[in-house]
């Protein structure tokens, strides 16, 4: 007698696919304990790694995180209901690998050109996202490592296409297979999906076709046909997030340019010759605030204090839609500036004149935006720069006004380069303890979100501010980037176009045309060449995703569509519905499947990051933690089968 063999598939087999394996083998014994397990992994691209931390890739793209601001595992700060199993951060991977305290592992596995960069890491390290990669595939190698001898892991190279069932049985069909694979449960955790241009970008793509010019609409940038750009033309971008950074890297340097330093401090651009000129700009107007690059003087703020479960349990027992922008930000600002000023006062308490436990009673008492609240900070810190400013840290260059497109340049450098220097100058630490709090906060909006107590109208419109603001502040570019970027406006290779900027096709120039609300009244500037640098918005009904469209069209997925009190439809959100809780996937009826899940940023759950900060009590291993023990709650029980050999 031998139990029969239980499946779970996990289409996705990069960070966030690990990271659920790791989580799955933390709680196997508890909520699984007798029955043999095989774990189908799917991807058409490395395991651990996936598609955005692939090995193949430019040398030249740099992580956004710190070495040991980067981690896969589960820590004691960490609540959740599995246990939890700690493991190394990228930095102490690193050292163990330097120092032979990996069996089975050596620096000179690496090809020598990572091997030179791994010896050279340290915490406050940006590395490049192909040594991510060889973390990445570590961390899996070790979770397999780790299962019991009764789960054995496969590993499939191929994109899986399609999602079916037989009785409670999953089929999950993959390239290169001739029959689909039979699993009980399944796991959508394929991270971001292309998708196919929407309407608007279908219609500018044939407008410049038409009139011979050049679009390249949003999608990864690694993945962009950048030979399409000419040296020495001129090119419209918009959007100034990751995508821009990724795109200056390879347009720039990924073309021979080089940067030197300079005894001022600055770098100087020295050009190839093969660099075209980019003309840049978005609504906000100013690239992310740069990562930043020191530590917490006052260690990790009381978090959360103002915006957490005491505060928002009794809004949602109230059952009453809740307005995030109007209701709710308030005691997300507080929270955030109740981190900033937590490192301000105890990091740096001669810049102050209240000592913080008297500046936190005070501070706890009062409203956020109340005239009370501004004479108490107004009184405890005399100098503005120390000061939280939210419409700064949102909106920078709000206000600029030029008169001519070179006449901006300048101002719009100076700001950029003011803010480079509070994040990398560790006199500014309390940037660093809004980011925490930031982080914290961004969790109990998830939840919220989850719980579904936010109004659609405030989903449609607040919602997209919040991420748009978030991710302005925490999902930035090291600072070396921005010093680059700097760089090359100084030499004339980017120029700036400040807020508000704006885009059209001129059929009877056949050009494109961009200005910005900083050059009201300036002559556009024109182009043949215009790039959206951004990744494609989110859309379950334009994905090329063959399995998710499959399930879309069939009715065993939907998208989020988020509607007024009359049912006018205010926004499709093309987000994937699940249930928040778990990751359990809604049908279009919206009725859960008991053996369907998916987690990832194509789902109405947003959660910050395949992979946190060590000690953060991060969302991401909370979540997987959570998705992980429901996937084994959808089990079925392990059965006994009669195997022993015919009479």
């Amino acid at each position: 007698m031998t139990t029969t063999r239980t499946g779970i598939a996990i289409v996705g087999a990069g960070p966030r696919g690990t990271g659920l394996l790791e989580r799955l083998g933390a709680s196997l014994d508890e909520l699984y304990p007798d029955g043999e397990l095989d774990v189908h992994m799917i991807d058409p691209y490395p395991v651990g790694a996936g598609r955005i931390w692939r090995n193949e890739q430019s040398p030249l793209l740099a992580m956004n995180s710190m070495a040991a601001d980067v981690t896969m595992f589960t820590d004691d700060t960490v609540v959740c209901a599995g246990p939890v199993r700690p493991g190394p951060s990228f930095a102490q991977w690193a050292e163990l690998l330097r120092t032979d305290r990996l069996p089975g592992e050596a620096v000179d596995d690496l090809d020598p050109e990572l091997a030179g960069e791994l010896r050279d890491v340290t915490d406050t390290t940006f590395p490049s996202r192909r040594l991510q990669s060889e973390y990445l595939a570590w961390v899996f190698r070790r979770v397999v490592r780790g299962l019991p001898d009764r789960v054995r892991v496969h590993v499939h190279r191929g994109r899986a296409t399609a999602l079916t069932e037989d009785g409670e049985d999953q089929l999950v069909t993959v390239e290169g297979r001739s029959e689909p694979l039979r699993v009980d449960t399944v796991v959508l955790a394929s991270g971001h999906l292309d998708a196919t241009p929407t309407p608007d970008e279908v219609e500018l793509a044939r407008r410049a076709g038409e009139l011979g010019l050049r679009y390249l609409p949003p999608e990864q940038t690694t993945d962009s046909d950048l030979s399409v750009i000419a040296p020495g033309e001129t090119v419209l971008v918009r959007g100034m997030g990751l995508a821009f950074v990724d795109l200056v890297v390879l347009l720039f340097s990924g073309r021979g340019g080089r940067y030197e330093e300079q005894g001022n401090g600055e770098l100087r651009y020295v050009p190839s010759g093969a660099e075209p000129r980019l003309v840049a700009g978005s609504p906000r107007g100013a690239p992310y605030h740069s990562k930043t690059h020191y530590q917490l003087q006052a260690g990790r703020p009381p978090l959360p204090r103002f915006f957490g479960p005491d505060v928002l349990d009794p809004l949602i027992a109230a059952g009453r839609p809740l307005e995030l922008r109007s209701e709710l930000w308030p005691l997300m600002a507080k929270e955030i500036a109740w981190g900033w000023y937590h490192e301000l006062l105890r990091g740096h308490p001669e810049r102050t004149r209240l000592d913080w436990d008297t500046f936190a009673e005070r501070f706890a008492a009062l409203d956020w935006d109340s005239p009370e609240m501004a004479a108490l900070i107004t009184e405890s810190v005399p100098d503005p720069i120390d000061r939280i400013d939210f419409t700064a840290l949102d909106r920078p260059l709000d206000g600029l006004r030029a008169g001519t497109l070179a006449e901006l340049q300048p101002l719009v450098r100076a700001r950029i380069a003011e803010d480079l220097r509070q994040h990398v100058d560790p006199a500014h630490t309390p940037h660093l303890g809004a980011f925490v709090a930031m982080l914290s906060v961004y969790g109990e909006v998830t939840r919220l979100q989850g719980e579904g107590v936010l109004s659609d109208r405030s989903r449609a419109h607040d919602v997209g501010w919040w991420q748009s603001f978030f991710n302005s502040v925490a999902s930035g570019p090291p600072g070396f980037r921005v010093r680059e970027l700097l760089a090359l406006s100084r030499a004339g290779y980017i120029d700036f176009l400040g807020p508000g900027m704006w885009v059209d096709v001129d059929d009877e120039t056949r050009v494109f045309r961009t200005g910005s609300a900083a050059l009201d009244g300036v002559p556009p500037v024109m182009a043949s060449v215009f790039v959206d640098a951004r990744l494609p918005d989110p859309s379950g009904d334009r994905t090329v995703d063959p399995l998710l469209a499959g399930l879309i069209r069939d009715g065993g997925a939907a998208e989020d569509i988020l509607r007024d009190d009359d049912g006018t439809v205010l926004r499709n959100t093309g987000l994937i519905r699940v249930r928040p809780a778990d990751g359990a996937l809604l049908d279009a009826a919206g009725e859960v499947h008991p053996r369907r899940f998916a987690v990832g940023p194509h789902t109405v759950v947003k959660v910050a990051g395949a992979f946190t900060r060590p000690g953060m009590n991060a969302q991401s291993l909370r979540y997987n933690d959570a998705v992980a023990r429901a996937v084994l709650d959808s089990l079925p029980p392990a059965r006994l089968e009669d195997v022993s050999p015919a009479a």
